[in-house]
Parts: structure tokens; C-alpha cells; sequence
């Protein structure tokens, strides 16, 4: 990894929001996932949760170009599971519907923990999401149309969230894990590394501060070999 490429990534890594998170409901088109993940890397957000339609479970392509590398994204098929793990971070949901019970999403105090859910385009959100959600937000509209394409959406409420937590100082101090850093710098660091301990069940090794691998010789050993070859290493 080049001292340039170490930089960025730690950069990137300094301004991620754990606690901040959106969550997607009834996908069936990936691209649709992709535009928001995209979105999501721009502000800071570590995290997607997407509950799919069907049995597809990747984000494909589409307009990410690659930002779905560096933003785990969830997935789940019922909506209930989804907040279930974002309420055990004790996140505030949030979720997006046309309501009386609505409030205009500037309202929202951003700097908590929060998740927000964004129904499906067409049919909007779920009865499900409504019911376990602590609040229904609102972007008002004064045209004839009464709501805003899903990712679209999705960066207006977002963009609203980084400019309180920038506000109140939280962009300016790193507050991911240090596991979740190493594994980070490690896969988009060393990506070719990363996918050989994937595929050999490998534990990733430590990265230093120069962003180079330390590890034993017999790491290293196993990484250059076929995983048959293994008995033949005293661990």
C-alpha cells in the first residue's frame, strides 16, 4: 500500500459515523441500493441495512462504482430483523412517510444514534416499519408531486444529519473501532491479500502504521500455498 493510498484511506476512516445508518426496504433492483450506498460514503456512513424483495442478497454494479467496498452493507428479508439490529445499538428509528404524524426532517436531532428507513418507492414504507418506528419524517413539498425519488431522498435527510454532527464536532474526532479499522485498511489496502484470506479462511494480519502486513512466517507460508499443503506446517 502506498503512503498516498494509506493516507486516504485513514482520512476516510477518521470521519466515519458508526451510528449513523439507512435502511432499505423491498429492493429489487440493485442499482437502486447502489445510488444510496454511494451517498451513504459521501457523508461518513459505515453502514447499510437493505431487506431484499427476493433472494438477491448483493449490492451489483450500478452507481456506487466501488463505494460498496468500503461500507458494509446488511442484508435481511424481513424488515422486522433489520430494525431489530439497529435498535440494538440503541439507534433511533427514524422512517420516511407521507403522515399526519410526520415532522419535518430538520427537526430531528441528527446527533444521536440514528437509523432511518426508506420505504419502497413505490408503495413507500412498510406497516411493519411504521409500527416499530419512533418517528415518521417528512421532506415537504410545495409542487404537485408529493415525494422525491428514493435516493434523492435519502441525501437530503443525510446531508441534513452531516451538517449537525459537523456542528457539534463529531466529524473531527474517528470514532470506528480500532478491529473495524484494521480490517478496513486491510481489504482496501490489500485487497488481493484479502480475498486469498477469504478464500483459504485465513485470519486477516495486523496492519502497522505505514499500512504495511505483519505476520508470522507461517502466515505468509500459507497465503503462497494451496490450503491441502497446510498439514505440512507446524502452526
Amino acid at each position: 500500500m502506498t503512503p498516498k493510498r494509506l493516507e486516504r484511506i485513514n482520512t476516510m476512516l477518521d470521519k466515519r459515523q458508526p451510528d449513523l445508518t439507512v435502511c432499505m426496504e423491498g429492493i429489487h433492483k440493485s442499482h437502486n441500493l447502489a445510488a444510496v450506498v454511494r451517498t451513504c460514503d459521501a457523508i461518513g456512513v459505515s453502514d447499510v441495512h437493505a431487506v431484499w424483495k427476493s433472494e438477491e442478497t448483493e449490492v451489483r454494479g450500478g452507481s456506487a462504482a466501488g463505494s460498496q467496498n468500503w461500507i458494509d452493507v446488511h442484508n435481511y428479508h424481513k424488515t422486522a430483523d433489520a430494525i431489530a439490529a439497529m435498535k440494538a445499538q440503541g439507534m433511533q428509528i427514524l422512517v420516511t412517510n407521507l403522515s399526519d404524524t410526520a415532522i419535518d426532517f430538520r427537526e430531528i436531532d441528527y446527533t444521536k444514534p440514528t437509523a432511518i428507513i426508506l420505504g419502497q418507492e413505490k408503495f413507500g414504507a412498510s406497516d411493519i416499519a411504521l409500527a416499530l418506528a419512533d418517528q415518521d419524517i417528512v421532506v415537504p413539498m410545495v409542487g404537485m408531486v408529493q415525494s422525491l425519488n428514493v435516493s434523492v431522498a435519502c441525501s437530503v435527510v443525510l446531508y441534513e444529519a452531516q451538517r449537525q454532527r459537523q456542528l457539534a464536532g463529531m466529524y473531527d474526532k474517528p470514532m470506528l473501532s480500532h478491529e473495524r479499522r484494521q480490517r478496513t485498511l486491510f481489504e482496501g489496502g490489500h485487497p488481493i491479500f484479502a480475498e486469498a484470506c477469504q478464500r483459504k479462511g485465513l485470519p486477516y494480519p495486523v496492519i502497522d502504521e505505514e499500512g504495511q502486513i505483519i505476520a508470522n512466517d507461517i502466515w505468509w507460508q500459507k497465503i503462497q500455498m494451496d490450503k491441502k499443503a497446510w498439514l505440512h506446517i507446524d502452526d
